[in-house]
């Protein structure tokens, strides 16, 4: 409440707070409004009361509020906050449902809502919030870049409701239970000449080969400015590699990172892939055949030969890719040797080779000193 108070950031996350303490901080915040840009209230029993009691602060004229986060029901929140500078809304890990998107989506389509992040990570959400959402970024589209609704079951109804409303920024849709017929939806969005869409997260998705393929018609699109594209755990072979090489040597100027972890590439694949890498156009900058969450290892069987073909890529078109994460795959000495002296060679422009159970090898480190750092 003090007017010597500059304060911008508060974080007050996993506090046993209940509504009672938003009572408190409203009406301090109204009293002293005009600096705070970032209050994160998650894991606390706010609940609807508590929050509408917020909300009031919201409403206020000098509230220049920017980032909200909170990680309990919300539902309260729709028509009180169209008022607000909110930038960023974290509402991940809330029961919200459907009915509550609903309400949300009355925000997010006032001509005064400058919201740029939207989180809805693990909301109980179904395909109907698809409706809702894309419903409502259709009618106010301008502002909002990122678009968070990992793991929600939307299935494939709920992607094309979707995506056709949102094409900018971030759409992050990791294990929403979607197979390869959202990819054709996805595909649209990428080819559509209003598509601003950067990023695009579809792992953990049952999209299979022929999915992938599907996606590759938007990939290879002159319209599409993808730069970052996730497809790990996604079923993928071999198969898929030539289906992304192809799509990227059309398309190849814009994409930087690519992931294809936990899946079955193998040497085919990765010999497929190369030939993208060759393109004196490639600007891929990170690529990883692997990733490692908690303590599930899954291999890929990478030996040599592929380690010969990424080499011998990376030595035809040195001067993009940055990282290369090949961790728990079966190197062998060899293999490790024949990249790690990319590394080495300040000519190239590889900085980091990560291949699993050792220290990853970077510029500023020798490879003939790896140490095991677990």
């Amino acid at each position: 409440m003090h007017p010597n108070c500059r304060l911008e950031t508060l974080r007050l996350w996993c506090c046993r707070l209940s509504e009672i303490s938003c009572d408190s901080l409203a009406s301090a915040l109204r009293s002293n409004p005009s600096h705070l840009r970032v209050l994160d209230l998650s894991q606390n029993q706010l609940k609807d009361p508590g929050v509408k009691l917020l909300c009031g602060f919201l409403q206020d004229p000098l509230c220049k509020l920017e980032t909200l986060r909170d990680q309990l029901c919300l539902s309260g929140l729709g028509a009180e906050v169209q008022s607000s500078h909110l930038r960023v809304l974290e509402l991940s890990g809330n029961q919200l449902k459907d009915p509550a998107v609903k309400l949300l989506c009355g925000f997010l389509q006032d001509p005064l809502c400058t919201l740029e992040t939207l989180r809805l990570k693990y909301c109980s959400l179904s395909e109907i919030s698809c409706d809702s959402l894309g419903s409502a970024l259709r009618s106010n589209p301008s502002h909002l870049r990122v678009l968070e609704l990992s793991p929600n079951q939307l299935k494939d109804s709920g992607s094309l409701l979707l995506l056709c409303g949102f094409s900018a920024g971030s759409s992050l849709l990791s294990g929403c239970s979607l197979s390869e017929t959202s990819c054709d939806s996805v595909a649209s969005a990428l080819k559509s000449n209003l598509s601003h869409l950067r990023v695009l997260d579809l792992s953990f998705n049952t999209l299979q080969d022929s999915g992938v393929k599907r996606l590759c018609s938007g990939l290879e699109s002159p319209n599409c400015k993808l730069e970052r594209l996730r497809l790990d755990y996604c079923r993928l072979s071999e198969i898929s590699c030539g289906s992304l090489a192809s799509a990227l040597r059309s398309n190849p100027s814009h994409l930087r990172e690519l992931d294809l972890s936990w899946n079955q590439l193998q040497d085919s694949g990765v010999k497929l892939l190369c030939g993208f890498l060759h393109f004196p156009n490639c600007r891929l900058e990170t690529l990883s055949s692997f990733r490692r969450e908690g303590h599930m290892i899954r291999a890929l069987q990478f030996i040599k030969i592929s380690c010969d073909f990424l080499a011998s890529a990376l030595r035809s078109n040195p001067s993009h890719l940055r990282e290369l994460d090949l961790s728990f795959n079966n190197l062998q000495d060899s293999g490790v040797k024949l990249l790690s002296d990319l590394v080495e060679n300040p000519h190239y422009g590889l900085e980091t080779l990560s291949h699993g159970w050792l220290k990853p090898v970077t510029s500023r480190s020798s490879a003939a000193s790896l140490t095991d750092h677990w």
